[in-house]
C-alpha cells in the first residue's frame, strides 16, 4: 500500500492555529473512512479524530473536540485537520491515514502516514 502523506506541522504560540493536510491517492480515497491519531514524547498514540468517506460523520477524541475539526475533499484526494486554540499539550507527531476504527482496533498503522510534528510553545 502507498502511505499517504501528511504535512503542516510546525511551531505555534499556546492559542494559536495550524492546519495539517493528509494526501492521499487512488480511486478508492473517496470510499475510505480517514482518521489522524498523535503520539506525544513518551505517550501512548491517540486518537484525534476520523471522518467518513463521504464525510457526512465525524468523530473526534474527547481532548480535541471543540478545537479541531476534521474535513476532506475527495476531488482532491484531501484530508484536512484545523488546529484551534492550541495547548502545549497538543505538541505531538500527528499522522494520517485510512479506516481509523480498524486501525486503531488492530494496532496496526503501517499504512497510516509519518507524521507532522506539531510543537505548541507556552
Amino acid at each position: 500500500q502507498v502511505q499517504p502523506v501528511a504535512t503542516g506541522g510546525g511551531l505555534v504560540p499556546a492559542g494559536g492555529s495550524l492546519r495539517l493536510s493528509c494526501a492521499g491517492s487512488g480511486p478508492r480515497f473517496s470510499t475510505t473512512s480517514m482518521g489522524w491519531v498523535r503520539q506525544g514524547t513518551g505517550t501512548k498514540r491517540e486518537f484525534v479524530a476520523a471522518i467518513s468517506p463521504r464525510g457526512d460523520s465525524t468523530l473526534y477524541g474527547d481532548s480535541v473536540k471543540g478545537r479541531f475539526t476534521i474535513s476532506r475533499d475527495n476531488a482532491k484526494n484531501m484530508v484536512y485537520l484545523q488546529m484551534d486554540s492550541l495547548k502545549p499539550e497538543d505538541t505531538a507527531l500527528y499522522s494520517c491515514g485510512p479506516n481509523p476504527a480498524q486501525a486503531v482496533a488492530q494496532f496496526d498503522f503501517d499504512s497510516w502516514s509519518q507524521g507532522t510534528q506539531v510543537t505548541v510553545s507556552s
